[in-house]
């Protein structure tokens, strides 16, 4: 019946692009003793609320998914999209999660990662805290420091109660503003390879969002870490979560050397041990976040109003070289919007290969039908950066075709130019020295 009540004809105004929220879904009943309903309160079964309470949130949303569905007409394939409240074992099927109604404190921000870690070893990565908090009137500090960390959480949104005063970027100056623009393009940016790692985690379960003992379980002294985590394999974060912090405490694994991502630069740590523990300066422009040494992620430059303008903007690949001058990473593609990767096989795969002694590689594969193959033009590569590369290459070719390239001895940070190749095509670019 409710799955029903989202038809078009029933909906009124509804549009194809219009999804759904689903709040105050435990039940919530604010003039009851329990502020949910009353756990003798017998459903039409006959069977007492205490018995159902927890499966009430899943259902209700998994119910509104389904409608948002069930309302699509017959040359429509949309996917859904429903935030919800409530939830319980099983909800990673239907939708996004945040942790509720928090408040605008330091206090709240500090225990957001820790919630999201437990949520995402649970299995449920859609999900994300308030940020800046839902009660009270954060201060610019608060916000900026919110913004920078929820940029970096699986479901990233502002909401506010209706009695908070306004907290819009612009609201708070010039300089505050900057900082928060600079969050949320790096959120933008990074959308390649957050999409790549859902995928990852819809296919072997693996969460998004993980914890330090989870990607490197042999080292001990990190099984306590929830203050820092890990998105997918490949991205190390630690949120600042404290007013005036100047300074803070990353423990890097010792099994992978990491790069800054904003400078670029390898980061100094120890290759014995299970980890190095730095101090590291952290100012109101800096939000720690280093890429693990082996890997390859995609990024998107462009600044658009929407993600759905994005879609044909060419990628940046980061390579960062593990200590053997190795990388290698995925980036999944599909039309970003139906079911067609499901229904028809409409996706791509691309492995990307460098080897700094001989060549960078792609190898594609998709599942079997045409997709692929028709949608390349839009999945360009406009550059490659290279971190972590000891020397410059003589020459670079594609196939007999010089590549233009910059590198650079202080940093140690090799950008191919153009190399007009799609991540949905094989090609591989030789390396000379």
């Amino acid at each position: 019946w409710w799955a029903d009540q989202f038809s078009y004809d029933k909906y009124e105004g509804s549009t194809p692009s219009l999804f759904t929220w689903n709040d105050m879904n435990e039940p919530s009943v604010f003039n009851g003793p329990e502020v949910s309903m009353q756990k003798d309160l017998l459903n039409l079964a006959g069977v007492e609320h205490r018995e159902w309470h927890n499966l009430y949130g899943m259902l209700f949303q998994r119910a509104t998914s389904e409608g948002l569905i069930r309302r699509n007409q017959p040359d429509e394939n949309e996917r859904p999209f429903v935030l919800s409240r409530s939830f319980f074992a099983g909800s990673q099927k239907y939708g996004a999660i945040w942790t509720g109604d928090n408040g605008a404190e330091w206090s709240h921000l500090e225990i957001a990662a820790p919630m999201l870690l437990s949520l995402n070893t649970a299995a449920l990565s859609f999900v994300g805290a308030d940020v800046g908090g839902f009660f009270g009137d954060p201060d610019a500090e608060l916000v900026t420091r919110w913004m920078q960390a929820g940029a970096y959480q699986p479901f990233f949104r502002g909401h506010a109660h209706h009695d908070s005063k306004r907290r819009e970027p612009w609201l708070f100056g010039d300089e505050w503003m900057s900082r928060m623009r600079i969050a949320a393009m790096k959120r933008y940016a990074l959308l390649p390879y957050w999409y790549t790692v859902f995928r990852v985690a819809g296919i072997t379960g693996m969460p998004v969002m993980r914890t330090m003992w989870m990607q490197y379980p042999e080292a001990e002294s990190l099984y306590s870490l929830d203050d820092q985590y890990l998105i997918g394999s490949d991205l190390l974060v630690k949120p600042i979560t404290s007013p005036d912090a100047q300074q803070v405490k990353v423990e890097f694994p010792a099994k992978d050397n990491w790069y800054d991502v904003d400078t670029l630069k390898e980061m100094v740590t120890e290759t014995s041990g299970e980890a190095t523990s730095l101090n590291l300066k952290c100012n109101l422009d800096k939000m720690p976040a280093y890429q693990r040494g082996g890997s390859v992620l995609a990024r998107k430059l462009r600044l658009r109003r929407s993600s759905r303008l994005m879609y044909s903007d060419p990628y940046t690949l980061y390579v960062a070289l593990d200590r053997s001058g190795l990388a290698t990473g995925d980036l999944y593609m599909d039309d970003e919007h139906s079911f067609d990767h499901m229904k028809l096989n409409q996706f791509g795969s691309a492995k990307f290969s460098v080897d700094m002694k001989s060549f960078v590689h792609n190898i594609v594969s998709n599942g079997g039908s045409d997709w692929a193959t028709n949608d390349a033009p839009n999945r360009m590569i406009e550059r490659i950066i290279i971190m972590g590369a000891k020397n410059a290459p003589t020459k670079l070719l594609l196939g007999q075709t010089s590549i233009d390239f910059n590198y650079d001895e202080s940093s140690q940070v090799l950008v191919i130019r153009k190399p007009n190749v799609s991540a949905l095509k094989d090609w591989e670019i030789e390396i000379q020295h």
